[in-house]
């Protein structure tokens, strides 16, 4: 009887794919599943983030500046 595959033996398989491809086979585990009845992939597959989710910023620190003037000094 052979040995089920597991994650570990596909990767090397996943690596050589282009990213094009690599992509692919992410949105196809995906919706295999969302297709299974998880919640997290089912939800992801109606609703999947937009553009302005992941975005990035060209100041990612500029948020982290406000408000930050006084701490650390005494008095």
């Amino acid at each position: 009887m052979s040995k089920p595959l597991t994650a570990d033996d596909l990767l090397p398989l996943v690596a050589q794919l282009d990213p094009q491809q690599q992509l692919r086979l992410a949105k196809l585990a995906l919706r295999a599943a969302a297709l299974r009845g998880d919640g997290d992939a089912a939800r992801y597959l109606a609703a999947p983030p937009t553009d302005e989710e992941l975005g990035n910023d060209d100041d990612g620190l500029s948020w982290d500046a406000d408000g930050w003037e006084g701490v650390g000094e005494k008095g």
